[in-house]
């Protein structure tokens, strides 16, 4: 599990995605050290399964007066990163995200994050809450956020998804979460958030789709629910996994118990996802996910 003690927004992070070769280690470390940099932390991955792919993650700091401008560091990079056909990002970790959270009727993955956003824990800006209803308008206001309420039926479906992308580009927002939005994003919608947006669901899906899954569950017997936080793509509930928890249960717990602690469980995960996004420990590996410590 990612261990966010190593997060300090003095640092930089680089992140890098390419085929694995010889010298990539060496190439990155020479050049940081030709920098005045010292590395914090690296981590890396050979993903042999899936198209001998290198997956690299380096947090790095100023170690002398001969680092240059961020600018000029990238553009140092650029050589480097033409020579092994890099796909790669260098963030300063002091520039924190602004994330957009949409939330239905149900607040407890909304809770969560604002709370660990008031206590310091999510390294992040939340620019607005988006809702289709009013229930958490109080709430939201009284952590001093913008609250926007965006309604939408069948026939305004279209009308809304388009008010709402104006939202997160207006808010110039890099992420987008859906703490229990209970509506399903169009394709269209989907497509222009990809790889920037997560969304969180019980872990019964396929096996217990509609209403009430946990009550579905509870006449099933199931010994163990669960969540999973995902990027959204166009296939509904099947993006790319970021973090997932489960929790043993039996037969003597009820199906109101069940939903108590399966949204317990989708809270803490959903969370879990959307800091590890914001401190750039995620890269998409096709349809799966990197996962960085």
């Amino acid at each position: 599990m990612p261990d966010t003690t190593f997060f300090d927004p003095s640092h930089y992070v680089l992140i890098i995605k390419c085929p694995d070769t010889r010298g990539i280690v060496a190439a990155v470390s020479g050049y940081l050290n030709d920098n005045d940099i010292s590395i914090v932390e690296s981590n890396q991955f050979n993903d042999a399964q899936g198209g001998n792919m290198f997956y690299v993650r380096v947090v790095f700091k100023q170690a002398g007066p001969r680092m240059p401008p961020m600018e000029i560091l990238r553009e140092g990079f650029k050589p480097i990163a033409h020579r092994f056909a890099m796909d790669w990002e260098i963030h300063n970790l002091s520039v924190k995200p602004r994330i957009v959270i949409a939330v239905s009727k149900f607040g407890h993955c909304l809770y969560e994050l604002l709370h660990r956003w008031r206590a310091g824990l999510l390294p992040a800006d939340i620019a607005a809450v988006v809702s289709n209803h009013e229930d958490m308008r109080s709430f939201v206001e009284w952590n001093g956020l913008p609250y926007i309420h965006l309604p939408i039926t069948k026939d305004t479906k279209a009308e809304q998804e388009a008010a709402f992308l104006k939202i997160l580009e207006d808010q110039k927002a890099d992420l987008l979460v859906l703490a229990r939005y209970m509506q399903i994003l169009s394709d269209d919608f989907s497509a222009r958030v990809a790889g920037r947006c997560i969304n969180i669901h019980h872990s019964f899906l396929p096996s217990f789709k509609g209403a009430k899954p946990y009550h579905q569950a509870h006449q099933r017997g199931v010994k163990i629910i669960g969540a999973t936080a995902h990027y959204v793509t166009e296939d509904l509930d099947e993006g790319p996994i970021i973090e997932q928890d489960v929790q043993r249960v039996n037969h003597g717990h009820t199906p109101e118990q069940l939903v108590a602690i399966g949204q317990d469980i989708e809270a803490r995960v959903l969370a879990r996802a959307v800091t590890w996004h914001v401190e750039r420990r995620v890269i998409i590996n096709g349809g799966k996910t990197v996962v960085f410590s």
